[in-house]
């Protein structure tokens, strides 16, 4: 496996705060010497996020390629800037939506992407992992499978895989979910990205981590071919509450999480991501921690 960093360097939204990125931060604006800095910490891989993929010229494909292998980094899936449009209600914002994916799809697959990203989005307007009462709906889930069966025939034609991301607060928000929906798409190149802090929702959960990640891994094992690695805390209150917390310091059972993903992907891409840009070095420090307790040898560039 490959142990590297999503959006050290440009986000979609979000910890884009938390590293003080501007808007307009994307791969055209990655520079030789943001590069050097991911790959002088250790990581043999960092993500790209795409702001608008249809601005893209050979010149630029050429020069991005270039950057990344001299500073001999894998480029990881691309995040593209398009919100939680997948699911909106308004046929005209679904559509120009499942236009951009497509677009990335094309670029993706010019710039030897891994993956991209593929977002449920959110009913809500104020952002695509924000909750919404009809997120959970099966109108809503019905229009996403709709979105992304549309999407799967460029993605295929490209050979490109689509990397589905989830979360408890979006229309795939379980484990259970995340299979049915890929099993209603019915495309090859659909696959999974294990990201299960995102699902956290209950107590049971958060205090019994190593059941709750196997049935990711039980049900979703086959369709996974990447991770993101963060922690999460419970926050002490009268209401129930989780945070995002620093590796090292949380409660997710890392090792076995690192352990699993080797069994059943031993060419993922492992993304450390959340946190602000000078957390990223301490952090691949943690994490070194734990792969030398699950008997893990990362692989190199």
């Amino acid at each position: 496996m490959h142990l590297g960093a999503a959006s050290m360097l440009g986000a979609t939204g979000a910890n884009a705060s938390k590293n003080r990125i501007p808007g307009n931060y994307d791969v055209l604006t990655y520079s030789n010497e943001d590069l050097k800095e991911v790959s002088s910490i250790g990581f043999t891989v960092h993500n790209i996020v795409v702001s608008d993929p249809t601005v893209f010229t050979e010149g630029n494909i050429k020069e991005i390629k270039e950057k990344f292998h001299k500073n001999s980094l894998f480029i990881g899936n691309s995040r593209g800037r398009y919100g939680g449009g997948l699911v909106n209600p308004d046929e005209n914002i679904r559509k120009q939506t499942i236009t951009f994916v497509k677009d990335t799809c094309v670029i993706s697959a010019k710039l030897g992407c891994h993956s991209t990203y593929l977002r449920p989005g959110s009913i809500n307007p104020s952002g695509p992992w924000q909750p919404h009462p009809e997120n959970h709906s099966d109108e809503v889930f019905e229009r996403l499978i709709n979105s992304t069966k549309d999407i799967a025939s460029v993605a295929e034609s490209e050979g490109m895989m689509l990397l589905l991301e989830g979360a408890y607060v979006s229309p795939i928000f379980s484990a259970k979910r995340a299979k049915e929906f890929i099993d209603e798409v019915g495309s090859k190149n659909l696959k999974f990205n294990q990201d299960p802090v995102n699902f956290i929702s209950t107590l049971e959960q958060a205090y019994n981590t190593k059941d709750f990640l196997e049935e990711f891994f039980t049900l979703l094992g086959e369709h996974t071919i990447s991770a993101d690695l963060k922690d999460f805390t419970v926050v002490d209150s009268l209401l129930l509450r989780f945070e995002e917390e620093y590796l090292g310091s949380g409660m997710m059972d890392q090792v076995y999480f690192l352990k699993r993903m080797q069994e059943i992907c031993p060419d993922a891409h492992i993304l450390i991501e959340h946190i602000p840009r000078e957390k990223f070095e301490p952090s691949y420090a943690e994490t070194l921690k734990f792969s030398e307790k699950a008997d893990i040898t990362w692989d190199k560039y």
